[in-house]
């Protein structure tokens, strides 16, 4: 059974070139092509899809997004970005937004058939120098990329009381090292609390940790 394709591109050009490339492969199958992540996500409902080729600079919706509601909706079906862009944003907003695979629109046949097989395997398919700027990416997340979280309209002060909880020291021992009353610790323990909508130490440092408060 062939490999069902569907391909996102609204360059003529490139649509070509890559249609060009799979038609060389037996095992492929182009099952239909779209302008832009509007039109991908009003067909691909009506066909059996087994990966989308996704270009990233398209109109009306660009393959990021697109990516992100295709996944939602179809969660099962592998997603290879093929696209000119290289740069930490893009590469790293397409992997936020569940694409499977990198791929530049320079790879030939082979590589581009190859990435293919890879990411219906369950593998991660990346050109070279995206795979290098992945890896950086993941060890060094620029913060302004990071998706958005809460405060919760915590303090300065509760935050370091955070830390030192987390750090396993006592009430007693907070309220020596903040030069306050244990009082006033359990006071701050209180109302981080009730902020972050939690009732034990456990759950509030977990809801900070993930938050990135602390």
């Amino acid at each position: 059974m062939p490999i069902h394709i569907a391909i996102a591109e609204d360059n003529s050009f490139a649509l070509k070139a890559c249609v060009e490339k799979l038609s060389a492969q037996r095992e492929f199958k182009v099952v239909f092509t779209a302008f832009n992540g509007i039109e991908l996500l009003k067909n691909v409902g009506q066909h059996q899809v087994d990966l989308v080729l996704m270009d990233i600079q398209m109109p009306g919706m660009d393959g990021i997004e697109a990516t992100a509601e295709l996944k939602k909706l179809h969660p099962e079906i592998k997603v290879l970005m093929l696209t000119t862009f290289d740069d930490d944003e893009n590469i790293f907003k397409a992997i936020m937004a569940g694409a499977n695979g990198y791929l530049l629109k320079e790879a030939d046949a082979e590589n581009l058939r190859q990435a293919v097989i890879e990411t219906l395997s369950g593998g991660a398919a990346m050109s070279a120098g995206v795979a290098f700027k992945v890896l950086n990416l993941l060890r060094n997340p620029p913060q302004n990329m990071l998706p958005q979280v809460a405060d919760f309209g915590l303090t300065k002060r509760e935050i370091e009381l955070l830390n030192q909880l987390k750090n396993g020291l006592s009430y007693e021992q907070i309220a020596t090292n903040l030069f306050i009353s244990y009082g006033t610790v359990r006071k701050h323990i209180e109302n981080i609390y009730r902020k972050l909508q939690v009732n034990n130490k456990t759950t509030a440092l977990d809801v900070a940790v993930k938050n990135r408060i602390i």
